[in-house]
């Protein structure tokens, strides 16, 4: 008879290791608690020619992923265009990744993939306001679906 391999779901980073890894890589970012979240806020500057952005970044164990949302200076349409901004969840949090691919899972620094995805987001937005086109590739859950589904944010 077979004995039956036992699978071992891989271990969350723990809050206080993402807490320790953002102020090792990311001192100016104040960390702060809202209920059972950690928020780290902080300023990204994507290139020495951009603006400089205020950024929030909300987690908990309990969430499926980080919520990233820019402070300041509000993010704004094109001038002379209804299009919306591209890459943006309802509540203006910004699509950095594709969930459903696991392009982040919860065994991943916060520092090591969400932060700099950020500051290439902004990047590419600062592109969009330029060209009129989002050439930061990726794939945003109503490009597909029409609006956004719980469904595009399961593990």
């Amino acid at each position: 008879m077979k004995k039956k391999e036992k699978k071992f779901l891989p271990r969350s980073v723990p809050i206080s290791h993402q807490i320790e890894a953002m102020y090792q890589s990311f001192p100016n970012f104040e960390v702060t608690w809202e209920r059972n979240k950690v928020v780290w806020t902080g300023t990204i500057q994507p290139t020495t020619a951009s603006k400089i952005y205020i950024v929030r970044i909300k987690y908990s164990i309990e969430m499926v992923q980080p919520e990233v949302y820019v402070v300041s200076p509000k993010l704004k349409r094109r001038k002379g265009s209804d299009e919306n901004i591209p890459h943006l969840y309802t509540g203006e949090r910004l699509c950095l990744f594709r969930p459903k691919k696991k392009e982040w899972t919860k065994q991943m620094l916060i520092a090591e993939t969400i932060v700099p995805w950020t500051s290439l987001w902004l990047y590419h937005y600062e592109v969009w306001h330029v060209l009129g086109e989002w050439m930061g590739g990726g794939e945003h859950p109503s490009e597909r679906h029409g609006r956004a589904r719980v469904s595009d944010f399961r593990d």
